[in-house]
C-alpha cells in the first residue's frame, strides 16, 4: 500500500509539472487564493517556473487572469451579501474609518486587492458597496499582475534555474 501511495504521488506530481496541466493548476490555485479561503498562489507559480523558465509570462499571466477571476467573484459575493442584508431590511452597520476610505478612493483602492491578508476582502467589500464592478475587475488585474512579475522575477533571482 505504501508503495502505490508513493508511486501515485509520484505520478500526481509529474503531472502537475507538465507546462499544460501546470498552467490548469495555476490557474485554479489562483483563483481559489483569491476568494476569501486562505490560500497563497505564488508558491504553485514560482514552481512551474522553476521547473520551466520559458513558462514565466505564461504563468504570470494565467495566474493574473485566476486571480483577478477570483477577485471579481469575491466582489459579486460582497454584492449579494449586501443585497440579502438590504432586503433582511436590517439598519446598516456604522460606516467605519475603512469604509470610508474605501468609499474615497472609490475603484482605485481594488488596485490593493494583491496585498496579502486585506486584499481578498477588500473585492467583497468593494461589491457590498456596489462600487463599479469593471474598474474594480480592472485595477484588481493590474495590481495582481504587478504582485506576480514583482514576486516570481524577485524568487528567480533569489533561487535561480
Amino acid at each position: 500500500m505504501e508503495q502505490f501511495l508513493q508511486s501515485a504521488i509520484h505520478g500526481l506530481l509529474a503531472t502537475m509539472a507538465l507546462p499544460q496541466v501546470g498552467l490548469a493548476a495555476v490557474f485554479i490555485v489562483a483563483l481559489v487564493s483569491a476568494t476569501l479561503l486562505p490560500l497563497g498562489s505564488e508558491p504553485a507559480v514560482f514552481l512551474l517556473v522553476k521547473a520551466d523558465p520559458s513558462m514565466f509570462w505564461p504563468a504570470v499571466l494565467v495566474a493574473t487572469v485566476g486571480n483577478s477571476l477570483g477577485g471579481a467573484i469575491s466582489w459579486w459575493m460582497g454584492y449579494a451579501a449586501e443585497q440579502a442584508y438590504e432586503q433582511a431590511k436590517r439598519e446598516r452597520p456604522p460606516n467605519p474609518r475603512a469604509l470610508r476610505w474605501l468609499e474615497q478612493f472609490g475603484a482605485k483602492a481594488c488596485l490593493l486587492s494583491w496585498l496579502p491578508v486585506v486584499g481578498d476582502p477588500l473585492c467583497a467589500v468593494a461589491g457590498w458597496l456596489k462600487l463599479p464592478f469593471w474598474p474594480c475587475v480592472a485595477y484588481m488585474a493590474v495590481g495582481k499582475l504587478m504582485r506576480y512579475v514583482l514576486m516570481t522575477a524577485s524568487l528567480l533571482w533569489v533561487f535561480p534555474p
